[in-house]
């Protein structure tokens, strides 16, 4: 699903003047993806994370995939043919998920936010000065948190399938997708191929239980009183089939950003 919508969010991007990022600096052993994609770990705020990172250009930007997602799994499509002469992609995998196992994967009340940070310092430990943000579901999300909180550090910000709180007709959705055995063949498979069906599984149950939890409160908010704060130039995508997040919560980000813009027709099937 983040797939479609992916090339027509970066080129978002270009609207306005780019600014230049600081050249990354290789750090620890690389194992070559091709010709033009390098994977790599770095340690993060006490753990290994996983990265995958292609392209020369002057404008960073950093990929965020969904839950359970990785940059591979997720943004595949982008890290082979997004233009490398504008961008500089790198692609993380949170921690838990894909490759930056251990530790496995938890969703203490605070994990966006620690994604959020892990972001940041992810970005500035490999030496860019200024980035922009490309995150779905889960990513964008932590994108809207991180673009709150390090505004001197986030250029641009384009989410989508993100939403800011959870009601309880979210949580009935969410407990929809609880059992993996009854996911589509071809959501599941590259999930299963990654993770083992055990660890697949289990952490999709306790993603639903972590993002639950944030009904339990009165207006069910993850991240509502920060989207003011967000003030670099802000792309909001919402797919008109969105199975997960109905497109209250897209409008909802739109109307609580200053000056952000809004594609809400996008099919994602």
């Amino acid at each position: 699903m983040a797939q479609r919508s992916a090339g027509r969010a970066l080129r978002a991007l270009l609207l306005q003047p780019q600014a230049r990022a600081a050249p990354l600096a290789p750090r620890g052993p690389a194992a070559s993806y091709g010709t033009s994609i390098t994977s790599a770990k770095i340690q993060v705020n006490g753990v290994h994370l996983h990265y995958q990172r292609t392209g020369e250009g002057s404008h960073a930007v950093l990929l965020l995939p969904g839950m359970l997602g990785s940059g591979q799994t997720d943004f595949g499509p982008q890290l082979k043919s997004m233009n490398k002469q504008l961008f500089t992609i790198v692609a993380w995998d949170p921690r838990g998920y894909g490759q930056s196992i251990p530790p496995s994967r938890d969703f203490p009340p605070d994990f966006f936010e620690r994604d959020a940070k892990d972001a940041v310092d992810l970005m500035q430990a490999l030496k860019f000065k200024k980035f922009s943000l490309l995150g779905w579901s889960d990513g964008g999300i932590t994108a809207l948190i991180a673009a709150a909180k390090y505004p001197t550090l986030i250029h641009k910000l384009v989410v989508w399938g993100a939403n800011a709180s959870v009601t309880q007709e979210d949580v009935r959705i969410y407990n929809g997708i609880r059992d993996v055995s009854k996911w589509s063949d071809k959501v599941k498979k590259p999930l299963e191929e990654m993770y083992g069906h055990s660890y697949f599984a289990k952490t999709c149950e306790a993603w639903v239980d972590g993002i639950s939890r944030f009904a339990e409160k009165s207006d069910g908010n993850i991240c509502q009183e920060l989207l003011p704060d967000i003030k670099c130039p802000t792309f909001i995508i919402h797919g008109e089939k969105d199975p997960l997040v109905p497109q209250a919560h897209a409008e909802y980000i739109h109307k609580h950003i200053k000056d952000s813009r809004m594609w809400g027709t996008i099919s994602l099937v």
